[in-house]
């Protein structure tokens, strides 16, 4: 009997199952250094949060210490990572104007080891005001992350691999102690029309935290999110962004998914709520990804 000839469609699901095969069976090795990521585009509903949040779940789930730092008051990134963080509860707040050690707040994640959060609240929405009178505003982030470095080396806990901090849509104190908190900055652009406006302003911004602030800071990242491969719109976007920063931008891209909105709803993030949807590979792919960037820049080092 001859052998049935495959529709375009199973040929398309055949291959992205072993694409998918493929990329759970690829090794993550650690960094040789805590990776400290801030997440920031001043443009909101880019998927900045999202990001944070499954690309810390994709690489907790391949044994890395991943810790997310939600610095954003609506605490987003809490809910996602199913961590209560109502106002009776230690939080970013207490850590940034109280000056709580980070390990009386940090939270493991109920449905992924190696995954942990230091959750927000709404307290933190008063935190600018409060931030500008205090000793070394912009550094207090920075400085209550490498003493819970110390605390883990001393206990001797498992060191951090990845850190991401989730950042309000806005450049205010909060976001500056980002900054000044990182190494690397991770800039989500949604694929949409306005994906570049205001992104040169951000880009001056993080130009003067540097120069004033955190000399190490860099621009390391850039991630296409809500990308459609139906239309012209988001083909052209890519391009426009590929050609503009060709280093940074990485080859995986996100898609519009429904199972990423629908994620946080649940408490979960895609990566738990539904391994094998696109939003999920997607997400997968791109922390594989950041994780080979890291590797080869180690190498040439």
């Amino acid at each position: 009997m001859a052998e049935a000839v495959q529709s375009p469609v199973a040929r398309e699901l055949m291959n992205e199952k072993k694409r998918w095969k493929k990329l759970n069976q690829q090794q993550v090795q650690p960094p040789a250094e805590t990776r400290i990521f801030t997440i920031s585009n001043q443009k909101g509903g880019v998927g900045k949060t999202s990001t944070a949040v499954n690309l810390a779940a994709a690489l907790a789930e391949r044994g890395l210490q991943t810790l997310v730092i939600d610095i954003d008051p609506q605490g987003n990134a809490s809910t996602a990572l199913n961590i209560e963080h109502g106002t009776d509860i230690v939080s970013t707040y207490d850590v940034l104007i109280e000056d709580t050690p980070m390990q009386e707040a940090v939270r493991p994640c109920p449905d992924v080891e190696n995954l942990y959060c230091l959750p927000s609240n709404i307290d933190l929405a008063g935190a600018e005001i409060e931030l500008v009178s205090l000793v070394a505003r912009e550094q207090r982030l920075s400085r209550a992350l490498g003493d819970y470095a110390k605390y883990l080396a001393v206990n001797d806990l498992p060191r951090l691999d990845y850190v991401f901090i989730d950042c309000p849509p806005s450049l205010g104190l909060l976001t500056i102690n980002a900054f000044v908190a990182a190494r690397e900055v991770l800039i989500p652009i949604q694929c949409e029309y306005y994906a570049l406006e205001g992104l040169s302003q951000l880009l001056k911004n993080i130009d003067m935290v540097k120069k004033h602030l955190n000399p190490g800071l860099e621009v390391s990242t850039i991630l296409l999110t809500m990308y459609d491969g139906r239309t012209r719109l988001s083909a052209q976007v890519a391009q426009e962004v590929r050609e503009h920063f060709p280093e940074q931008v990485l080859s995986s891209t996100v898609p519009r998914s429904v199972r990423v909105s629908e994620a946080p709803s649940h408490g979960q993030t895609v990566i738990t709520y539904d391994p094998q949807s696109t939003g999920a590979r997607s997400y997968t792919d791109a922390a594989t990804e950041i994780a080979r960037r890291g590797a080869e820049q180690k190498d040439n080092a």
